[in-house]
């Protein structure tokens, strides 16, 4: 996968193609007009790229962020197979896109074929182990005792967070209910777009300094 340039599937039929000189600041366009915060989805699995299932995960997480975050985002899905470079590939793409947060689905359990993790420790400068913590101990607390089999985790690439959420649909909002609270501040922090949570359904921290 290019970093320079590069067209692949969103996995709904739709081409985009990334071009590393053409990426505008996450926060005002060329011409100084605002530019929307830019949020990417990357489903991680074998089986779903190759077609053989229908992306649930994928599409799930995106509903729920819509749902809990109240800026007016740009969302992006993409989709690749259980193979490190190409998830590897993936989030540099995305993160040179200017995406201020990007979230994977799939790939964080013991099997051969989980490399999620694996892929996050070469691409991430920092990794942010709270977020796979606290994403354990809500599944747990939910009756999923298998939670602790996830190898889950979070990290910074530039100004990207990278989060790794489950690939089961219905463990996405117990763990997004968990971490929602500190994404936002937490982008602030790497010098990411400032985003507003939806107060009906999530309470975001920010030090009153903030």
């Amino acid at each position: 996968m290019s970093i320079a340039s590069m067209t692949q599937s969103c996995g709904c039929g739709v081409n985009w193609l990334v071009s590393r000189e053409g990426v505008a600041d996450i926060h005002s366009s060329a011409d100084g007009g605002s530019v929307k915060p830019k949020i990417a989805v990357i489903t991680i699995s074998d089986r779903a790229s190759r077609g053989e299932y229908e992306d649930r995960s994928g599409p799930a997480i995106e509903e729920v962020l819509r749902e809990y975050i109240a800026t007016e985002c740009d969302y992006q899905r993409h989709m690749v197979p259980d193979e490190v470079d190409q998830i590897v590939g993936a989030i540099v793409e995305f993160s040179a896109q200017g995406c201020a947060l990007i979230c994977t689905t799939g790939g964080t359990g013991p099997t051969l074929r989980d490399v999620t993790p694996e892929a996050m420790a070469q691409v991430c400068e920092k990794m942010m182990p709270g977020f796979g913590e606290l994403m354990r101990t809500a599944s747990l607390a939910v009756g999923v005792p298998t939670a602790i089999l996830s190898r889950q985790t979070a990290g910074i690439i530039g100004n990207s967070l990278v989060v790794n959420l489950p690939g089961k649909p219905a463990s996405v909002k117990v763990c997004l209910d968990a971490i929602m609270p500190a994404i936002p501040y937490c982008i602030d922090l790497i010098g990411g777009p400032y985003l507003e949570g939806n107060p009906e359904v999530v309470q975001v921290f920010r030090p009153k300094k903030a």
